[in-house]
C-alpha cells in the first residue's frame, strides 16, 4: 500500500471532522464528495447553502454538513468568543460580528470551539489568508516557539528517503530564519514526520557544504542550527550542515561525511531559507512527478492546514486526510 493509501486507512479508524471554508470552489467540492465516498472525515462545508448545491450539480454531498456562517445560530457565540479573544487588539463587538461572516475565520473557531476536528483551506486563498485567523483564534501550540509550513513528498521509484517519502521544510512560511528558528523547524518536522508517517526521523540540515566543505555565511548559519538543534534535541537523528546528495546517497554520504547516521539516509531536509525550500520541492514534483501534500502548517495548537493555489481535488482530498490523522493524536501542532 503507498503512503497516501495508509493515510487514508489510518483516517478511517477514527474519523474526524473537517471543516472545507471554500464551499464556492468546485474543487473542494469534488473533494468532498470523494472523502465522503471513501469515508475518510465527516465534512463541513461552509456557504450559502443554495449556491454550494447549485455548484455541486450531480456531486454527491448529501452526507456532508453545509454552515452558512451569515446565517447560523452558531454566529453570535462564535462572535462573541473572537470579541473576548482580541478586544485587547482593538476588534468592537461589531467588529468581530462581521470578521465572523468571513468563512476562514469562521471555520477556525469551529476547530478552537471543537465542533470541527481540524480545518483545510487555501484552495482560493492565500496561505496568510489561513494563517492570520489561525494564529489570532486558535494560537500557537504551548511547547513551541515558531509556526513553519512543510510538504511530504512521495517520489515514485525511488530508493531514497522512506521509501520515498521525505519532509522537506520550511517550503511556505519563514523567509530568511535565523539558527535559532531553523532549529526550531527542524525539530518540529522531525516530530511531524514522526506522527504523520510513523518511521523514524533522520533529519538532515542542507547547504552548499558538507561538514565544513564550504566557507562562507551561509554555511556559518546551518552549522549553528545544527549545534542548536543537537543541543535541544540530543536524542534526534539530525546531521549537517549536508549537501543534497550527502543527505540522500549512502555513498556520497559515507565519502562526504564518514561515520555520519543521517548522511546518505534522510528523510527529512532542512533548507536553510524560503528560497530553496520553495524553489525544491516545485522542482521535485514537476521534474520527479512526485505527489506533494501541503502546505502543513506546524506550530499551531489545532490541525489547520493550508493548500497551494494550484491544487486539485485529489491534492485537497489527501491533506484532508492528513488532517484526520494529526486530530487522532493532535500531537504534531
Amino acid at each position: 500500500m503507498d503512503f497516501m493509501g495508509k493515510i487514508v486507512q489510518r483516517a478511517k479508524s477514527d474519523k474526524k471532522t473537517i471543516v472545507l471554508p471554500e464551499g464556492n470552489d468546485k474543487r473542494v467540492l469534488t473533494a468532498a464528495a470523494e472523502i465522503l465516498k471513501q469515508g475518510i472525515a465527516n465534512v463541513i462545508l461552509l456557504g450559502n447553502e443554495a449556491e454550494i448545491k447549485s455548484l455541486a450539480g450531480s456531486l454527491d454531498l448529501s452526507g456532508a454538513k453545509i454552515v452558512d456562517p451569515e446565517n447560523t445560530p452558531l454566529h453570535d457565540g462564535y462572535a462573541k468568543t473572537f470579541y473576548e479573544l482580541r478586544k485587547a487588539k482593538g476588534i468592537t463587538p461589531e467588529k468581530a460580528d462581521e470578521m465572523m461572516k468571513d468563512p476562514t475565520y469562521f471555520g477556525v473557531m469551529m476547530v478552537k470551539k471543537e465542533d470541527a476536528d481540524g480545518m483545510v483551506s487555501g484552495a482560493c486563498h492565500s496561505t496568510a489568508n489561513t494563517l492570520r485567523p489561525a494564529l489570532q483564534i486558535v494560537r500557537t501550540a504551548p511547547d513551541c516557539k515558531l509556526v513553519s509550513g512543510f510538504f511530504l513528498v512521495s517520489v515514485p521509484d525511488c530508493e531514497y528517503g522512506e521509501h520515498g517519502m521525505f519532509l522537506f521544510s520550511d517550503c511556505a512560511l519563514n523567509i530568511n530564519p535565523s539558527p535559532d528558528e531553523l532549529s526550531e523547524i527542524a525539530i518540529a518536522s522531525a516530530k511531524s514526520f514522526k506522527t504523520i508517517i510513523g518511521a523514524e526521523p533522520k533529519v538532515a540540515m542542507l547547504s552548499f557544504s558538507t561538514h565544513g566543505s564550504g566557507k562562507d555565511a551561509l554555511v556559518d548559519k546551518v552549522a549553528e542550527a545544527t549545534k542548536i538543534a543537537r543541543q535541544k534535541a540530543p536524542d534526534l537523528q539530525l546531521d549537517g550542515e549536508l549537501q543534497a546528495d550527502a543527505a540522500l546517497v549512502p555513498s556520497v554520504g559515507e565519502f562526504k561525511a564518514p561515520g555520519s547516521k543521517v548522511a546518505g539516509h534522510a528523510n527529512v531536509l532542512i533548507f536553510p531559507d524560503l528560497n530553496v525550500g520553495n524553489i525544491c520541492y516545485k522542482l521535485v514534483e514537476r521534474l520527479a512527478k512526485a505527489s506533494t501534500y501541503g502546505v502543513i502548517l506546524q506550530g499551531i495548537a489545532k490541525p489547520i492546514n493550508d493548500m497551494s493555489r494550484g491544487c486539485s481535488a485529489k491534492d485537497i482530498v489527501g491533506v484532508v486526510a492528513i488532517t484526520a490523522v494529526e486530530a487522532q493524536t493532535n500531537s504534531v501542532h
